[in-house]
């Protein structure tokens, strides 16, 4: 895990948006195994060529979701094990206003049902919290899940305290490979990586 995000940190190595995309589903990959062993399983009988035997099987697969659109080579990793989970979407961004504040906007959203189940939430970057509160509390809307996991790669402390404060589900846990500190004015984390979005898409207008 370190070892790749070592490499989407580095400044040099970013300059390759593929392999920038291919870290961040590896990472999306050991989450999710990480994550495995905290959902239940149920016995399964499987017949082989010289007889049988009951093998561990997902009992309810989990919902996954991320933010467009950083979120999109994370949720792949994920997809890649959970690979019969169904998913849902969300599109929240940053606007900027003229006196130097931003506000969260919500464009679309698509998901399935999730009440009572288990919802995994992949955003690679997690800064003030904010657009990551918003975007579960727009989720609600399909149901209250069992249990939310949040997966992130880089967090910073103050927005691990803000999911913490305006997420009080019983059973969050928060995940998060690395934690920095720093959080400019412009909300970025610091050192953090940059702009995931841009650096695994291009950058925006």
């Amino acid at each position: 895990m370190n070892q790749f995000i070592s490499e989407l940190r580095d400044a040099e190595i970013q300059q390759d948006s593929m392999r920038f995309r291919t870290n961040l589903e590896r990472l999306g990959e050991i989450f999710a195994y990480e994550i495995s062993k905290k959902i239940s399983y149920v016995p399964r009988q499987v017949t082989t060529q010289l007889g049988e035997v009951d093998v561990p099987v997902v009992d309810k697969w989990p919902v996954l979701a991320t933010i467009m659109r950083a979120g999109l080579p994370f949720h792949q990793g994920f997809l890649n094990i959970f690979d019969k989970s169904e998913s849902a979407f969300i599109s929240a961004f940053r606007k900027h206003h003229k006196d130097g504040r931003f506000t969260i906007q919500v464009e679309y959203v698509s998901c399935p049902d999730i009440e009572g189940k288990t919802l995994i939430i992949a955003d690679p970057m997690l800064a003030t919290g904010s657009s990551l509160v918003l975007s579960v509390k727009e989720l609600f809307q399909f149901g209250m899940p069992e249990e939310i996991h949040v997966a992130t790669i880089i967090a910073s402390t103050q927005g691990i305290e803000y999911v913490r404060q305006h997420l009080p589900h019983r059973k969050l846990k928060i995940w998060a490979a690395a934690v920095d500190e720093e959080l400019t004015a412009h909300a970025y984390i610091v050192p953090g990586l940059g702009d995931a979005g841009d650096l695994a898409y291009g950058r925006k207008d």
